[in-house]
């Protein structure tokens, strides 16, 4: 609306930012000074967004203070700057406040950068429970800048890198050969584009580019998830059990890669992958610092797992299983008798 851009303008600019706390250590005082300088009076709320703090009465703690500063929901979008945590619970908040506040994405790690960034899903954690209350609220834009990766742990960057092998694995087998050749090349320089490493050509910046453009096709057309075969649940039918399970212990890509581990296992019991196949995958998987099993995903998780998974995907398993480097498929019809002799198989490997 023309007129209410003319009123906005002539207001004094406002923001309400919810950061990390540790993002907030190593770029507090350029976020502050920015807004200083671009005289815009603001409001910025740290808080410790974790896997153990992502619930409601962190939502609510951000809710309070965004009424306290008294946003305009049409001209004043909140601002979240951190991991995937963080942007999830802002996100959730926002769409909360007065039915549906504008919000923007500000990715901080990999894992944020290439997967929390895209789509619009949002949520807390809720009775030990992944990501069991939430929404569909996109952002009205995410911003990336992979400057920002430089300054987290290794870890974390392998943690990014399991979603990407995702899509590599169930979309781009280009993306498989980028991460399998350039995978350690990305963790030392941390995802920075550098000059002088011709041979490497821009592996970061390709990496991140087709992992976010095979992500949107995914996504995009399904938003709302109203179809419940998506390839991007590839990873996410075992690994929310076992990261509640087992937190602190395991990261989400982490998680997320012991249970492409096992659906490796399972491709090849089924034969769908030949064992040549299966042993790049896992080569690629340690290549990149991934955890290929852990003792924490017994064969009682997995049965658990798989059980919830019939009851919210209308009582089929939905599966999806690569059926080779880059392609995949949705399978209903694997047995437990093959489940269990890939299980062993892993177990024994």
């Amino acid at each position: 609306d023309p007129q209410q851009i003319e009123l906005a303008s002539k207001r004094k600019l406002r923001r309400f930012i919810v950061i990390d706390e540790v993002v907030d250590k190593l770029y507090g005082s350029k976020v502050r000074a920015y807004f200083r300088e671009n005289n815009v009076q603001h409001k910025i709320l740290s808080l410790p967004t974790t896997e153990e703090t992502k619930s409601m009465d962190l939502v609510l703690n951000i809710l309070q203070e965004v009424q306290s500063f008294s946003l305009d929901r049409r001209t004043e979008p909140i601002i979240a700057i951190g991991g995937g945590v963080c942007l999830d619970i802002a996100g959730l908040a926002a769409s909360l406040y007065r039915r549906r506040t504008p919000y923007i994405r500000v990715p901080t790690t990999l894992l944020s950068y290439v997967d929390a960034s895209v789509g619009a899903k949002n949520g807390v954690n809720f009775l030990q429970c992944k990501n069991k209350l939430g929404g569909y609220t996109p952002p009205v834009a995410s911003f990336l800048d992979r400057s920002f990766i430089q300054s987290i742990p290794r870890r974390h960057i392998s943690n990014g890198l399991g979603e990407i092998l995702k899509m590599a694995l169930m979309k781009h087998k280009g993306l498989f050969d980028l991460l399998k050749n350039h995978g350690k090349y990305l963790l030392d320089t941390k995802f920075q584009s550098c000059n002088g490493f011709a041979h490497h050509g821009d592996a970061a910046l390709q990496t991140t580019r087709i992992a976010i453009e095979t992500m949107l096709e995914e996504l995009a057309p399904n938003l709302w998830e109203d179809d419940l075969d998506r390839l991007v649940d590839f990873g996410h039918l075992i690994s929310p059990e076992l990261e509640m399970r087992v937190l602190p212990s395991l990261m989400h890509g982490e998680a997320v890669n012991v249970d492409m581990a096992f659906m490796t296992y399972v491709a090849h019991a089924r034969g769908l992958l030949d064992s040549g196949e299966k042993e790049q995958i896992l080569q690629c998987m340690q290549g990149l610092e991934l955890p290929v099993w852990h003792s924490g995903c017994s064969w009682a998780l997995i049965q658990r797992a798989l059980r919830e998974r019939l009851k919210h995907g209308g009582g089929q398993t939905r599966m999806p299983l690569p059926t080779g480097l880059g392609v995949a498929d949705i399978f209903n019809d694997t047995s437990e008798e093959t489940l269990e002799r890939a299980y062993k198989l892993w177990v024994k490997d």
